[in-house]
């Protein structure tokens, strides 16, 4: 495996041309994505059980080093609605201070990945997964929101979705209307704002500043910052190293994989979308090396989890950025905004933040997606429903999973439905003069079967029940292999067991055009060999030549007719060398 040379930051190629006129754009595109980051940042730490500066901190630290080491030019980075009940149910289970080692144990494993060229490995994911676990992280958010958004009296959340949903259920009863109207307001705002003015001054830090004057000025009793938090510190905390025991690393493993796994798909996706719209080209290791060093300064700086957000980076890219200086001017504008205005915090009302995520929730699910489950094949549709409701009713690491396993199980049966195995005769028209069977004859004792497809372990078993429906057994019988493009160890053992099982019986198993990686698969594991390399030949009239020839051996007088050279043909022995 080819590991990178060198740590290539999308910064240094943007920089040697670097022009007054990029700089003023980056400096408008920054200012503005940092302004729509900074009630994202408190509401996604809020939403993740943590206090609103956590959010803060990690779009600062996080942000500024996946801007400035990452492999796309306009990505931005932070915290995300993806990470809010990952973080909220590995805090809930193991502790605020295991979730910093979680986070640095992802941003290693996030750097192995992009040293060892893994940032391609990730489009492997199917889309049925990707959109069903992100379905059910919006609904999930959506739920976690219900309490600030209605102000119910309701003293602990739990991690569950059903035991969520029931304790919700019987605090109904407890509506705070002041709050609800606000973050009813704040919704209404966020979705009515005109597009025009939303890209200089977006939907949701409009919703966030009325709703903050409106409480600091009237007294609405509701709920802020500073009465559940305090109030946000100005500047960031110094760098604390969290305390590392085996014990707990062993526990920590699996959620850890988990973040790397989501920060790494969330990032690269967000990147692909930046692609799309700048037509540009990320480099994806770079990128997943970014994240692993964002994700590990974030956790000693007290921060949360961070990846690519794709909605941020929109906002970006619409605000003009040409290049990573714009996601570095975003964290600058972020920190400075808490050493200048922190004390401003306190007054602002849980409601409208709340109102901000449900929002964030909505856009975030693919929603169509639903009715057009019908249209789609029933195992994608499988695939989607599986993750979808596993994500919300027990785990994104167990969704993740079993969608993954359900997608491969369903990709090889779909694999190996188009294998097909069938007899052919003088009749079979096919390309090529010495690939048609028109016009050729086939001596008797001898079939000819065609193999189409991938010949691996999820049609092996083809071949066998292709020649039992014959409810006859050849003397010679010739595998025609030119359409197998690849094969296994599962249907290289199913060609093995089947020479083995004629030759045993005095009769006799030909190949013809093999192609290069089932080639040199037999050649490898002997089996050549054991076939006789004089069984393997180039074409159809190579393979019916050599079966005369072994007729001819056989039966001397059968007067079977002119025989044709045995054309195992220099090819084969050039490939082997």
């Amino acid at each position: 495996m080819n590991l990178p040379l060198s740590f290539r930051p999308k910064l240094f190629e943007c920089l040697k041309n670097y022009s007054r006129e990029d700089f003023f754009a980056d400096l408008i595109a920054g200012l503005t994505v940092g302004i729509v980051a900074l009630p994202l940042a408190m509401a996604f730490g809020i939403a993740s059980g943590v206090k609103p500066e956590a959010g803060i901190f990690t779009a600062v630290v996080a942000g500024f080093l996946i801007s400035a080491l990452g492999g796309s030019r306009v990505q931005i980075g932070g915290p995300t609605g993806a990470f809010v009940v990952i973080v909220y149910g590995i805090i809930a289970k193991y502790g605020l201070d295991n979730l910093l080692i979680c986070t640095v144990m992802a941003g290693v494993i996030l750097l192995m990945m992009g040293f060892t060229r893994m940032g391609t490995m990730i489009k492997f994911i199917p889309y049925p997964v990707t959109m069903g676990f992100t379905c059910g992280i919006a609904v999930l958010i959506f739920s976690t929101q219900i309490k600030d958004f209605l102000g119910l009296t309701l003293d602990t959340m739990p991690a569950d979705f059903v035991e969520k949903t029931k304790a919700l259920g019987e605090k109904l009863g407890t509506v705070q209307w002041p709050s609800a109207a606000l973050a009813l307001g704040s919704v209404l705002i966020i979705l009515f704002w005109p597009k025009r003015l939303a890209r200089r001054v977006p939907g949701s830090i409009v919703a966030v500043v009325l709703a903050t004057a409106l409480v600091s000025l009237f007294q609405f009793p509701v709920e802020t910052i500073g009465t559940r938090f305090g109030g946000i510190p100005q500047g960031l905390p110094a760098l604390h190293m969290p305390q590392l025991s085996w014990a707990n690393l062993q526990h920590l493993f699996q959620p850890a994989v988990t973040i790397a796994l989501l920060a790494a798909i969330e990032s690269l996706l967000s990147a692909v979308v930046a692609d799309g719209m700048t037509d540009d080209r990320h480099d994806s290791n770079q990128e997943l090396m970014a994240q692993g060093i964002a994700n590990i300064a974030s956790a000693l700086f007290g921060g949360i989890p961070a990846t690519g957000a794709i909605a941020r980076t929109a906002t970006n890219i619409r605000s003009g950025a040409r290049t990573p200086v714009a996601g570095i001017t975003h964290a600058l504008t972020l920190l400075v905004i808490i050493l200048a205005a922190a004390p401003l915090a306190k007054f602002i009302p849980l409601a409208a933040l709340s109102a901000v995520l449900m929002v964030v929730a909505y856009n975030m699910g693919e929603w169509h997606h639903f009715t057009r489950l019908a249209r789609w094949p029933r195992s994608d549709s499988a695939i989607f429903l599986a993750t979808f409701a596993l994500t919300v009713l027990i785990d994104l690491t167990v969704a993740v999973q079993v969608g993954m396993v359900l997608a491969a199980v369903l990709f090889i049966k779909r694999i190996s439905e188009t294998t097909q195995i069938t007899a052919v005769d003088e009749s079979t028209e096919t390309e090529g003069p010495h690939h048609s069977l028109i016009g050729k004859h086939i001596p008797e004792g001898v079939m000819v079967y065609r193999v189409f497809g991938a010949f691996f372990f999820g049609a092996a078993d083809k071949l066998e029940t292709a020649l039992k429906r014959a409810r006859q057994e050849p003397d010679i019988l010739i595998l025609r292999m030119r359409k197998v493009l690849a094969m296994d160890a599962t249907g290289l053992n199913a060609l093995e067991d089947l020479c083995e099982k004629l030759q045993s019986k005095g009769k006799h198993l030909i190949l013809s055009g093999p192609h290069a990686q089932p080639l040199f698969a037999m050649d490898r594991a002997g089996f050549l060999d054991r076939l006789g390399r004089e069984n393997v030949c180039a074409h159809i009239d190579a393979a019916l030549g050599r079966a005369g020839e072994i007729l001819a051996k056989k039966s001397p007088k059968s007067g079977s007719g002119p025989l044709q050279p045995s054309d195992s043909n220099d090819r084969f022995a050039a490939a082997r060398k």
